[in-house]
């Protein structure tokens, strides 16, 4: 019993801390745009690829 006396005060402690964490991170503009990062890594091959093959890329009249 004297578990639950000091078990229930600490989680109330932890989700405290929990929300005001979560409150920080949305405050700091951090969830603002979740598919931003998913689509750059997808996308930020081919973008190297095309600067890699404009700058090797050879003139045709040679």
């Amino acid at each position: 019993m004297d578990v639950i006396y000091w078990l229930i005060p600490s989680m109330i402690f932890v989700g405290v801390v929990l929300v005001i964490l979560l409150m920080l991170g949305v405050k700091s503009g951090q969830f603002d745009d979740l598919e931003g990062e998913g689509q750059r890594i997808l996308f930020e091959e081919d973008e190297v690829d095309l600067k890699v093959e404009k700058k090797f890329k050879k003139p045709l009249d040679s």
